[in-house]
Parts: structure tokens; C-alpha cells; sequence
């Protein structure tokens, strides 16, 4: 017999099936015991009536604990007010596992409890759905990619230099070679990608070892990178915002359940269409300096800078043309201004910040050689990026989104903690 699941049973209202699950909830009325059965596809109301059942089933009901696993047997029915529109009436059911009392109870427990128990706490609603919408997001991603003529490029996680400097990076001993780094970006592989199939993108974790203890950060992140040789900023930002407005409408017609479950406002979600407005980091301060903050020209945007720039608008706002010295050195600065790189960040709403960032890249071999000594970057480590520029350098562009911070704002979530299925914070790397 093939199994089916509950996502299923809309086909087979009538029919006698047998599901697997474990016990999410369980409440009893007189003769009547209603059993809620999860299976990783959804939530079903087992009803069993004490006499359509064996006495041994239905002391069976009794005995269940949450998270026990079970098989059970029945004919399901419509039901307008259940979860998925069907239940079932229960004729036979089995035991498979008897779980211990359970530590995740319906009272409210703390966050480090939860993540202590993140192995039994990614089973709740809220997290399945969670979950539900990264996945949606992920699936969007490769097929906005793979729709437009991408082909997708791995990059080494171990890798031999920095691309933004060495301070933020984990290092480890690599056998007679020295120290190798865990990855930051795939950035500069997907350049050598780029000048090889013309439109790339890499896509897989990276990692940060900033001591930040903020709501946004990670130690370990997923992260895509598009690049594509002949774009310049403009079509860099008309590539990025075409594929936010497609990542969040993929979710949109797809995820209404779970964004429901996260009891998600989605009017935000629903204005995420082009065009995106676009602002000079010059606009952004002097929206900065209306709103009473003492901002220097010339720093890099803070958390509270883009939350205050980004609640000026419905939708994520870029911010482009940065001061080149807070920018990486393989930004191409502004032919028309050189103080500026050719940046853009992309700031979402509701205050959850940076969510794209990228740039126009330095194609000059020379330039880019004046870039990495004004950053004290090992040339000889570069050597091999270096003959991108010698062997038919080309203008190009690309960006980085962040998976876990995207999944935030989708959902509407407190702390990026919860977008990953296990998160590696400065403070915890287990379990």
C-alpha cells in the first residue's frame, strides 16, 4: 500500500488510510478522544468514538504522550473548521514509540531553554513553518537563477585569503601550507565563474567570526551570490530588486498557511514590487540628519541608521554610491566621483536591515593592485584574482543575500536564531 500523508488527504475524503505521525496534542469528551497527529506535511484530528474502536485502541488513546509515535487507521472526512479542511474517524491504531514526558510543554519557556532543546523545538508550528517558508525562499532562489540563464558555480569553503581582511575570520592549521580561513563569501570565485560562463551564482554557508550579539548576526550563514560580467551598478540593482520581488511573491502564493501560523502581517510583503526607490548614501544621511541623528558623513550606515532610512518607505530601499574608504576593495569607485564606490545595499523594512550587498567590480588591473595595498592585503594571495583582470578583464557586478536575514523579515521574527535549523552564535555552538 502506498503511504500518503496529510497534505494528501483532500484526494481521499471517503477512503480508509492509514497515516504515521507522532501526538502534537490531545484533548478527550466523554466517549470521544481527539487526537491531533503531525507528520512533517501537516496536523490532523484523529476522532475516535469509543465505540467504533476496540476497548485495547482506545485505551491506547489514553496512554499516548506528546511526541509518541504512532500509526493509525481510518476513513477521512470534509471538515470546514479543521486545519487542511478533513478529519479522520478512527478505526484501528498502533503504538509505534511511547515517548517520556516530554521537556518543550505548552507554558512559556525561555530562549536558551528552547535552545537547548533546538533538536526538539524545530517540531512546534511556529518553527515547522519557519522552516516551511526557508525552504520556499531557498527553492525561489535556484529558480530565479535557473529561469534567467545562471549556471551555479561552488565555491571552496576553505579558502587561502581574506576578501574583506582576516580579522573576522575563523582560521584553522592546513597541513604544510599554513593557516586556510572558513569562507566569508564565495564572491571572488564567482568572479572567476562569472568571466568563464557569463552569469553565475554561488550559493552555500558562510561564516563570520564578528563577537556581535545583535539580532541579525550569525557566526554561520547561508548566503547567494549572483555576478555577471558586462553588468554595471545599475543593472546590478534592476537584477537585485527583480529578485526580491520574486523571492517574496513566491512565498506570497505559496506559504499563506505558514505565514498565518506566524500570524505575519503581510502588507509589507505585498508591496514588494518593482520599481524599489533608490537613494544615494548622500540622500540617506540628510534622512538621517532630518531625523535629529548626529551621523558623520563619511561612516558606514549603523543597525539604527538603516532602521531609521528604511521606515521612510513601504518596501526594502537601496542605498547606493558609498564612500569608497568604508567599502571593499574590490568595489569600482564612481568614474564621476572616485571618493565613491560603485555600492549598493539594499535596507528591508520594519527595521530588519541590510539584506542585499554589492557592487560594481574593479576591473583595472592596476587600480585593484592600488586597492589591496591601501588595505595591506598579501598581493601573492590575490595572484590568481589578479589574472582575472589580466586575461580579458571585463566590467561586472554582483551581490550577496543573506538566506537567514531574508527568512526574518519574511516571517516577521525577532532574532535571526530561529531561521536556521541550527544556529551557531558567539555564544553557542551546540547542540
Amino acid at each position: 500500500m502506498k503511504k500518503i500523508c496529510i497534505s494528501e488527504l483532500k484526494n481521499h475524503v471517503g477512503e480508509s488510510v492509514t497515516l504515521y505521525g507522532w501526538l502534537y496534542n490531545k484533548r478527550s469528551s466523554g466517549k470521544l478522544r481527539f487526537l491531533i497527529l503531525r507528520d512533517g506535511t501537516g496536523y490532523l484530528q484523529c476522532v475516535t468514538f469509543k465505540n467504533s474502536v476496540s476497548p485495547e485502541v482506545f485505551e491506547f488513546t489514553d496512554k499516548l504522550t506528546q511526541e509518541s509515535s504512532f500509526e493509525v487507521t481510518g476513513t477521512i472526512r470534509e471538515e470546514a473548521r479543521a486545519t487542511g479542511g478533513v478529519e479522520m474517524d478512527v478505526a484501528d491504531l498502533k503504538i509505534i514509540s511511547h515517548a517520556g514526558e516530554y521537556p518543550i510543554t505548552p507554558k512559556e519557556h525561555g530562549v536558551e531553554f528552547l535552545m537547548d532543546h533546538r533538536h526538539l523545538w524545530v517540531r512546534s508550528s511556529k518553527q515547522v513553518a519557519i522552516l516551511k517558508i526557508r525552504h520556499r525562499i531557498v527553492k525561489a532562489i535556484r529558480d530565479f537563477f535557473d529561469e534567467r540563464g545562471f549556471t551555479l558555480f561552488d565555491a571552496p569553503i576553505l579558502t587561502p585569503a581574506a576578501c574583506e581582511g582576516t580579522s573576522t575570520l575563523f582560521e584553522t592549521p592546513y597541513f604544510d601550507l599554513g593557516n586556510a580561513y572558513l569562507t566569508q563569501s564565495g564572491q571572488l570565485y564567482a568572479e572567476a565563474g562569472a568571466m568563464a560562463l557569463g552569469k553565475v551564482y554561488t550559493f552555500g554557508p558562510t561564516f563570520r567570526a564578528e563577537k556581535s550579539k545583535t539580532r541579525r548576526h550569525l557566526t554561520e550563514f547561508w548566503m547567494v551570490e549572483p555576478e555577471v560580467a558586462f553588468n554595471d551598478l545599475n543593472d546590478n540593482m534592476d537584477l537585485a530588486e527583480e529578485f526580491l520581488e520574486y523571492i517574496v511573491q513566491s512565498v506570497l502564493a505559496d506559504r499563506q498557511e505558514e505565514l498565518k501560523i506566524l500570524e505575519r502581517d503581510v502588507k509589507f510583503l505585498e508591496a514588494v514590487k518593482r520599481p524599489l526607490p533608490r537613494i544615494t548614501y548622500d540622500a540617506a544621511v540628510e534622512i538621517l540628519h532630518k531625523n535629529g541623528v548626529e551621523f558623520e558623513y563619511g561612516n558606514d550606515l549603523g543597525a539604527a541608521d538603516e532602521t531609521i532610512i528604511s521606515n521612510q518607505f513601504d518596501r526594502p530601499v537601496m542605498v547606493h554610491r558609498y564612500p569608497s574608504e568604508v567599502k571593499a576593495f574590490y568595489m569600482k569607485r564612481d568614474p564621476e566621483n572616485p571618493k565613491l564606490a560603485l555600492a549598493v545595499d539594499v535596507l528591508a523594512p520594519e527595521g530588519y536591515g541590510e539584506i542585499i550587498g554589492g557592487s560594481q567590480r574593479e576591473d583595472n588591473l592596476d587600480l585593484l593592485l592600488e586597492r589591496i595595498k591601501e588595505h595591506n592585503l598579501p598581493e601573492e594571495a590575490f595572484s590568481w584574482y589578479l589574472d582575472l583582470r589580466r586575461y580579458g578583464s571585463v566590467p561586472h557586478a554582483g551581490f550577496g543575500l543573506g538566506l537567514e536575514r531574508t527568512v526574518s523579515w519574511i516571517c516577521g521574527l525577532d532574532h535571526v536564531r530561529e531561521t536556521i535549523p541550527f544556529a551557531r552564535m558567539i555564544y553557542r555552538n551546540t547542540p
